[in-house]
């Protein structure tokens, strides 16, 4: 009997052994390597002084009150992903004297089909998708007739500066987006 217990130990022993053996075959290893890439948002501000667009915005001297130059300033995608855009639109005027100056003597003509002003900031309506350029945020820069003579050798200034955030998963409209840069 003790013989009989001992040789069925060695052959529970050996099938234990053997089908531990045989799980070890069994097993696997896997390694994955993934790479995404998030999209991007960039644009650039385009001033033009003529319509055809094909002559770049350049300083001027010598104008005159209740002349208008042309100055048309768009906004291009230049990323890869779509874009919501707003642009801040600034005017300074510095007089060679003394006194306050009006920045209400100079008059932009606004497009305020495709942009709707807010807060400061004027916002384009449609989503820009890459390489598209906006309509043009203005047009032309007036000098009014009302400036007087402490208006001579004064330096006028249309400072624009635009800032975009993505469109996916970012509101329905641009009023709707959210994530713009504080300025």
């Amino acid at each position: 009997m003790k013989r009989k217990i001992l040789i069925l130990s060695v052959l529970a022993i050996c099938i234990a052994t053997f089908a531990a053996g045989t799980i070890a075959f069994f097993t696997a290893e896997g390694k994955a390597h993934n790479v995404i890439t998030t999209g991007g948002v960039e644009i650039a501000v385009q001033e033009w002084a003529d319509d055809e667009k094909t002559k770049p915005f350049e300083n001027l001297s010598g104008v005159m009150p209740n002349t208008t130059v042309t100055k048309i300033a768009e906004v291009k995608n230049t990323g890869a992903s779509d874009a919501w855009v707003r642009v801040k639109v600034e005017k300074n005027i510095k007089l060679q004297g003394e006194g306050t100056p009006d920045t209400g003597l100079v008059e932009l003509t606004l497009n305020t089909a495709d942009w709707t002003e807010k807060d400061g900031y004027y916002y384009y309506s449609k989503p820009l998708k890459p390489g598209e350029i906006t309509a043009p945020i203005f047009t032309a820069v007036t000098f009014k007739p009302d400036m007087g003579n402490e208006y001579q050798n004064a330096t006028a200034t249309v400072d624009v500066s635009a800032q975009a955030v993505q469109t996916a998963n970012n509101g329905d409209t641009v009023m709707d987006a959210k994530g713009w840069p504080n300025s």
